[in-house]
């Protein structure tokens, strides 16, 4: 068997990098950077108050309460163009330019107005309210960096320095394909000794965050068709996923149908529970992964390698799942021969620890436990896992 670490040299050792093309800024959610995002200009532009209120001197205020004449307003868009002089105030709302000469803004709601004056309730400190010009941000100033995954909380930013396109890689071009005579499609009923093709549509969800996604029709368990369904596939795609036919069992026809038309197969059994039979091969320029027919193995095969691949096909700076800690609120059986990475729901207990909450699987088939699954947890192999231990988790 080979090493999960030893699996993941492999596919970084094989992936090939696509190239880039330039998106409009709608587009841009989970693509990733191919160029660097620099500030075009000081964010903010200009001193801005924080507050509606008034924008005073400190030292006019200092003995508070005291009364000052409104000199004028300064609104966002539309700023105060004189100078603050002493015994001023100018009426300001949030996010407006604070005018030259004063040096802190207090809360309207520690203010009085009273023909043309207003009284300062209480004193102010030194920028008090203000946020100073390029505080947030110096122009020219790195932003983001090539290999970044842009998620939606960076759009905001990127079209505040004017990036109305970026440079991002281009997304992979992913196609599914679900093996086996007993599968039927969603829409269809069930007959005897059949299920739905339920692993196509996990796999189209997980895929299409980081790729453009193209599901199949169902191969039958046929070596022939399954070697033209491959060949076919494979024209048009970056990397091709097969869910199940890919262990020792008569009609399981994946190994035999790829190293028949023709491709390199890397390796095909992997020291990981679940997803002991993993394959992972290359045929030209696409990447073929052959994953366990069951959908708890999928998913766990699915993160932990196919993900890995098709962001390193992006020049992704992170590859891998993001990891943390957690202490289990159950014990946990290790395996002898193999790492497990095991799905479990991750809660928060009342003294605000992060808890590994272990699902009730009756195996690998168990969609409906894994529903509930927000991350995994890694139980080194010959290791049982004690309750209250603190145990590596990754984040799903």
């Amino acid at each position: 068997m080979t090493p999960i670490s030893e699996a993941l040299e492999i596919i970084r050792r094989e992936v090939f990098r696509l190239e880039s093309e330039r998106v409009v800024l709608a587009e841009t959610g989970g693509r990733i950077l191919t160029e660097e995002i620099r500030a075009d200009m000081d964010l903010p532009p200009f001193d801005r108050s924080q507050m509606d209120g008034f924008a005073v001197k400190t030292d006019d205020v200092r003995n508070a309460p005291v009364s000052l004449r409104i000199a004028g307003e300064s609104a966002a868009g539309r700023g105060w163009s004189g100078t603050l002089q002493s015994g001023e105030a100018v009426r300001i709302m949030t996010g407006a330019p604070v005018p030259a000469g004063a040096d802190s803004v207090q809360k309207v709601e520690l203010t009085e107005e009273e023909n043309g004056f207003i009284k300062i309730l209480k004193p102010t400190a030194t920028d008090q309210n203000i946020v100073r010009k390029g505080a947030e941000m110096k122009a020219d100033q790195s932003v983001f960096g090539p290999g970044e995954l842009i998620t939606d909380n960076m759009i905001a930013t990127l079209a505040s320095f004017g990036y109305q396109s970026v440079s991002v890689s281009r997304r992979p071009k992913v196609s599914i394909l679900a093996t086996g005579s007993e599968i039927v499609e969603i829409g269809d009923t069930p007959g005897a000794d059949q299920i739905r093709n339920s692993n196509s549509a996990m796999l189209a969800a997980f895929a299409g965050r980081l790729a453009d996604v193209t599901v199949l029709p169902i191969a039958r368990d046929d070596l022939e068709n399954l070697k033209k369904t491959v060949r076919e596939a494979i024209r048009s795609c970056d990397l091709l996923v097969i869910s199940g036919g890919v262990s020792v069992g008569d009609y399981d026809f994946t190994k035999p149908a790829l190293r028949e038309i023709g491709a390199d197969v890397f390796f095909e059994r992997v020291s990981l529970k679940p997803g002991k039979p993993t394959v992972f091969a290359r045929r030209a320029d696409t990447l073929i992964f052959g994953l366990p027919g069951n959908p708890v193995s999928i998913a766990v095969t699915f993160f932990v390698f196919v993900r890995m691949a098709l962001l390193e096909m992006q020049n992704a700076a992170i590859t891998g799942l993001k990891k943390g800690f957690a202490r289990l609120t159950h014990p946990i059986k290790a395996t002898r021969e193999r790492d497990a990475l095991l799905p479990v729901s991750l809660e928060t207990d009342e003294a605000g620890h992060l808890t590994i909450e272990t699902l009730r699987f009756s195996g690998s088939s168990n969609f409906i436990a894994f529903a509930r699954a927000n991350g995994l947890v890694f139980v080194p192999r010959n290791k049982d896992l004690e309750k209250g231990e603190v145990a590596k988790i990754y984040f799903l």
